[in-house]
């Protein structure tokens, strides 16, 4: 399945050509455009301009086989003839094909439909890749080959792109991407995170020899980040999760406010401060009220302990269970206030 965000400027990328495709071009002739091989003249498609008679150069003449046409115009073939862009055989005879120079030919293929072990890998490949790096049986049955995730690559992306794996399985498509100079994100919730994935992308880095490797020329360097997904904030149904710590939902906030992540101790209301705004949030006694709302109600001390504490005179947006202070009041404050947990939004 492909998806862009402009189709119509995205395309495949050509495979590169195999030196087994180069080796069909020949110069039998010594043609000085170098190595070419032919292409047929007659076509089975209907052309009114293609039921011309062909003479050949010892004489013999041809038409179109029954059921074809030629599928280029007279006039277009005794200029391809004149040019000698026309094989007519070694004695001058066998009915004419139109050569296609290497040279001309575009510098890659275009990729087929099926892709053979020999071309993409196989699992037994990719087992042997696994057990080789990580000195054990690979822990899931059917991993890939990097062979096959370099080909999906190579059509799909280029040098400097972003690849996304969501389920990064045993890190073959991180360990490829890598090795091919594009930026990866990997996604995985199973324990061989740990114990197979974070292990393979240390070893690609050190400059291991494995896989695709030796093909690109990959011989280590770079480097990645390691995150850990925090507690969930959100409950299935939406609500947020009980018994959520302070610093848990800080960051969460921070983030939904600000696109960045929360760098700070998430010890104190007042998270920081963005692009000249701040970001308070009122929750889970993060005040050491003992009150019945724990301080989580905004009030006009509380707002003036909370610029002291801060010392943040500017604009703010406050997170709370809710607030004493009237729209007016908050506006002359320059205060935003967010209702908890109404205003806390899933993202």
């Amino acid at each position: 399945m492909v998806y862009a965000k402009n189709a119509t400027n995205w395309q495949i990328n050509l495979l590169p050509r195999s030196e087994e495709l180069n080796a069909s071009y020949t110069n039998p002739d010594s043609d000085i455009r170098g190595p070419w091989t032919t292409n047929a003249v007659q076509a089975r498609n209907f052309y009114g301009a293609g039921t011309y008679e062909i003479l050949s150069p010892s004489g013999k003449v041809f038409s179109p086989p029954a059921g074809t046409y030629w599928r280029v115009s007279k006039e277009n073939f005794d200029r391809l003839n004149s040019e000698g862009r026309v094989w007519w055989g070694r004695d001058g005879s066998s009915i004419p094909r139109i050569k296609r120079y290497l040279s001309e030919v575009k510098q890659g293929v275009v990729p087929a439909s099926m892709w053979f072990h020999e071309e993409a890998g196989q699992n037994a490949q990719a087992k042997a890749e696994v057990r080789d790096l990580l000195n054990e049986a690979p822990v899931f049955g059917t991993p890939k080959p990097e062979k096959l995730m370099e080909r999906i690559l190579v059509i799909a992306s280029n040098p400097g792109e972003v690849v996304l794996d969501s389920f990064l399985g045993s890190g073959t498509t991180a360990a490829v991407a890598h090795k091919m100079g594009r930026r990866w994100i990997g996604i995985e919730m199973g324990d061989h995170a740990e114990t197979h994935c974070k292990p393979r992308l240390d070893k690609v880095i050190a400059g291991e020899q494995g896989g695709i490797s030796e093909a690109v020329g990959w011989t280590g360097g770079g480097g990645y980040r390691y995150f850990r997904l925090g507690a969930p904030v959100f409950e299935a149904d939406g609500h947020i999760a009980d018994g959520i710590r302070f610093a848990t939902l800080a960051a969460h906030v921070w983030f939904s406010e600000t696109g960045t992540p929360l760098t700070g101790s998430a010890d104190t209301p007042v998270l920081g401060v963005h692009d000249g705004m701040a970001y308070a949030l009122l929750y889970n006694g993060i005040l050491g009220d003992r009150s019945v709302s724990g301080g989580n109600v905004l009030t006009a001390a509380l707002l003036a302990r909370l610029r002291v504490e801060s010392g943040w005179d500017g604009p703010m947006t406050v997170y709370g269970e809710w607030s004493k202070l009237g729209a007016a009041r908050l506006a002359e404050a320059q205060v935003v206030f967010k209702q908890t947990p109404y205003d806390v939004k899933a993202r």
